[in-house]
């Protein structure tokens, strides 16, 4: 019964104008994370990227996974025998900002191709942008950019903002105050990996804020939001989705009802692409998809429309298919600004229970057809 289903989703996503003849075989090396903290969400990239394969039949299409457990010199060494000893076409797969920008500009600088299926850091759109790098996720700035958006629409006046001491973390409260430009109660980087948060938490309770804004992925944002929940402070809380994504609900809990935040995926995007990949997901894992594991299947889909086009060896004309984005994106409208990173809606999710599952719905739109900041720093 369960293949039935898959080979029923299948034929409901195949790609239109599919050529009698595919184009020569890729060969992909997905580097992420699988072990370790934030393990979770290299795992759902992995699954929603590996899903798309799959129901789109490739067998043209080998797939290289390697866990960078977190760390950049790991990524490096995985990159670096990927490269000269796998002879990939295509890199794909880190969460981490600090482990993107380890491995991205040497990939791209031998003429590999990579495709991230989640960090974006702003030196990668800008001076450092690549015609041979995409970010199929968003601009790592873009959800916190809304974040600050939805603070302003919603008419709090004095947001505590805190994001780890890293390059998605500096990107993160950049983009928040881009779009949020009026008082804050305190802004504080915290450690990467950080796990107690009293000390964040009682400045919060004394600086008179009338809301938090946090960006905390992975098991940070659990470790805080638990702690937050128990510590009295009543301020409503508003982020991107990384902290309150479908695969940290589970682990945070109630705690995290009524919490706002941002995301351009959700999975009750109303579309034939998003209900297809939901009931895919679900049926092949058991699970509820995350934003990861949406990021993984556009990412793959992505891949596959380009392989449609052009052979991988005439690395202009597959740039240039990768550049159309002609795929169903389970988001919808989906293209490229001319930096290779999204325009796309990002929307205002609330954590809410579905009988006795918690999850995200959808309640506004923050921005539309949505760029980056950095489009006019690149200059390819």
């Amino acid at each position: 019964m369960k293949m039935t289903k898959l080979a029923a989703l299948a034929a409901a996503t195949m790609l239109a104008g599919m050529p009698a003849a595919w184009a020569e075989g890729v060969k992909v090396g997905m580097i992420t994370t699988l072990s370790g903290g934030g393990a979770g969400l290299g795992i759902d990239a992995r699954d929603g990227f590996m899903l798309a394969v799959k129901l789109a039949g490739r067998d043209d299409l080998d797939v290289v996974i390697e866990d960078d457990q977190r760390k950049p010199e790991i990524a490096v060494q995985l990159a670096d025998k990927m490269i000269q000893s796998e002879k990939v076409d295509v890199l794909t797969g880190i969460i981490w900002s600090n482990l993107a920008m380890a491995v991205v500009p040497a990939a791209v600088a031998q003429g590999k191709f990579y495709l991230s299926v989640n960090a974006a850091p702003s030196a990668l759109a800008g001076k450092g942008c690549n015609p041979n790098y995409f970010s199929v996720s968003y601009q790592n700035d873009n959800l916190h950019e809304a974040a600050g958006a939805y603070l302003a629409k919603a008419g709090f006046k004095k947001p505590f903002i805190l994001a780890p001491n890293y390059p998605a973390g500096k990107d993160s409260l950049t983009g928040m105050k881009r779009f949020y430009t009026g008082e804050l109660a305190g802004e504080v980087y915290t450690k990467l990996g950080q796990t107690d948060y009293a000390a964040e938490i009682a400045q919060i309770r004394a600086s008179g804020a009338d809301s938090v804004f946090f960006f905390l992925p992975g098991g940070m944002g659990i470790s805080f939001m638990k702690q937050y929940a128990d510590s009295g402070v009543n301020l409503p809380v508003v982020g991107p989705a990384f902290s309150f994504d479908q695969g940290i609900l589970g682990a945070v809990g109630q705690a995290a009802l009524g919490v706002k935040n941002t995301s351009q995926w959700s999975k009750d995007i109303d579309n034939a692409a998003n209900k297809a990949f939901v009931d895919g997901f679900q049926a092949e894992y058991g699970r509820l998809p995350s934003l990861y594991a949406a990021q993984g299947f556009d990412t793959a889909n992505l891949l596959i429309s380009a392989m449609n086009k052009a052979d991988v060896k005439d690395a202009d004309a597959f740039r240039a298919a990768l550049k159309e984005a002609d795929f169903p994106s389970v988001r919808g409208k989906f293209s490229f600004a001319s930096n290779n990173h999204p325009i796309q809606d990002i929307y205002v999710r609330e954590v809410v229970m579905e009988g006795d599952v918690i999850t995200n719905k959808i309640v506004d739109t923050a921005m539309t057809d949505h760029a980056n900041a950095y489009v006019d720093a690149c200059k390819m």
